[in-house]
């Protein structure tokens, strides 16, 4: 007799990182999963893991095929291995956030068409002091959003000091010390790109408690369309990314993955939209009221 389980359960996989249980991706992504979990009649295991050791990603529970039919990564910092070590033990596979040249399946926005779309407007509002808060590099998102802000600027031959490149680790602690740090400078930035809505959020609070404007005096641009992101007197400019669908398709394609049912790799990438409110502007728009 078998012992596999009747019910289909599934895993994923999220690395762990400061107000986990309060951000908006890991949040969204479950809403996502658990929409799919409910139409499929599945079990989805939430597994909460260390960002900086990922030897423990994949305890030999999580192997058994017997009892697992398939692993989601809401996101693999980069290391590609961890999947293929699940793969070579004959484990369904899907990464999300994360676009690999790789033969494994994915599903993923594309960061750095998007973060370059962001510049390219700013660049269009007249801005060429334009400064960046990056997120955590060790991730593919936080990686591309960094390329495509520099990509954009060199296509356009424009050149900025390396003060206007900042880290906010997408943590609201470092992102507040990048805007501290880049709106103290004395070539101060018109622009600032964050690379998501929680890091922007802090560029706002930082810029109203030093008397800065905005988008008069400084425009900010975040990334992820958080809901807080139209919540203050600013109302934030920023990228929109369906991050529930991503969830949503992950469960599904890996439910019919598990079963055969889908052409391997599944390479799939969801468009992006850059959602114009208030807080950015054409440049010296102060100036010219």
């Amino acid at each position: 007799m078998s012992s596999r389980k009747r019910k289909p359960t599934f895993v994923l996989v999220i690395p762990r990182f400061e107000d986990i249980f309060h951000s908006y991706y890991a949040g969204e992504i479950v809403r996502g999963v658990s929409l799919s979990a409910s139409r499929l009649n599945a079990d989805f295991l939430i597994h909460i893991v260390d960002r900086t050791n990922h030897q423990g990603w994949l305890d030999s529970t999580l192997m058994d095929i017997n009892y697992i039919d398939g692993i989601i990564f809401a996101d693999i910092d980069n290391d590609i291995s961890v999947v293929k070590k699940a793969i070579q033990r004959g484990m369904p596979c899907m990464v999300l956030n994360n676009i690999l040249d790789e033969p494994m399946n994915y599903i993923a926005v594309d960061n750095h068409a998007a973060a370059r779309n962001v510049v390219d407007h700013l660049i269009k509002l007249g801005h060429t002091q334009i400064a960046t808060v990056a997120g955590d590099i060790s991730t593919q998102a936080g990686l591309r959003r960094l390329d495509g802000y520099h990509e954009a600027l060199q296509a356009k031959n424009i050149q900025v000091p390396r003060t206007y490149v900042t880290f906010g680790e997408f943590l609201r602690t470092p992102a507040r010390a990048a805007a501290k740090k880049l709106l103290k400078l004395k070539e101060r930035p018109t622009a600032v790109f964050a690379a998501s809505d929680v890091m922007a959020l802090e560029v706002l609070d930082e810029a109203r408690e030093m008397g800065i404007r905005v988008p008069d005096d400084l425009s900010v641009i975040g990334f992820d369309d958080n809901p807080l992101s139209t919540t203050g007197s600013v109302k934030l400019t920023t990228v929109s990314q369906p991050l529930m669908e991503m969830g949503r398709l992950g469960a599904e394609n890996l439910y019919l993955i598990s079963r055969g049912k889908v052409k391997l790799p599944l390479k799939m990438v969801l468009p992006t939209k850059l959602v114009k409110r208030q807080s950015a502007s054409s440049v010296g728009a102060a100036a010219k009221q």
